[in-house]
């Protein structure tokens, strides 16, 4: 199954459109706008030497996509269960895939119920957190996609 995003029709001045996904019993989301499409699992091909939070390379119709697992970059443990997601972003000429538990919905959220990141939280992840979401029954992570995609230039890899 492929969902794919129109993303010509989310342009409201008080709502933004964000994808929705869980990671482990987090509620997270990115733009729609900085999503291609969300697809099922695919055939990994392991990557020798990469840093553990790179799941592997996908073939998606002749492009080569790197998986990056978002709990492994969280620092939660890896669930070996053959559900999970992948949520097809761009950056730049790159596609990637971010490896998620689940996917929830499309979500319109009204723009004055964001905050900034809490300076409480610990850098390590932080850093990946552009904001959060004040929902009815929870809160929403919204991710800065660009950080978790370059995360090379953004710390030190060992």
């Amino acid at each position: 199954m492929e969902l794919n995003i129109d993303q010509s029709m989310y342009t409201s001045s008080d709502l933004n459109q964000l994808c929705g996904f869980k990671i482990g019993s987090g509620h997270y989301a990115v733009s729609v706008l900085e999503v291609q499409e969300v697809i099922k699992p695919q055939l990994l091909t392991p990557v020798p030497l990469a840093p553990k939070y790179i799941k592997g390379l996908i073939n998606l119709r002749g492009q080569i996509v790197t998986a990056i697992s978002l709990r492994t970059l969280f620092g939660l443990d890896e669930i070996d269960r053959e559900d999970y997601m992948n949520i097809i972003v761009r950056s730049g000429d790159s596609l990637y895939s971010l490896v998620v538990d689940e996917i929830l919905d499309v979500i319109d959220v009204e723009k004055e119920t964001y905050e900034t990141t809490p300076e409480t939280l610990d850098e390590k992840i932080k850093k990946f957190i552009s904001g959060v979401y004040k929902l009815e029954k929870k809160l929403l992570i919204l991710l800065d996609l660009e950080k978790v995609l370059n995360i090379e230039r953004s710390e030190d890899l060992k």
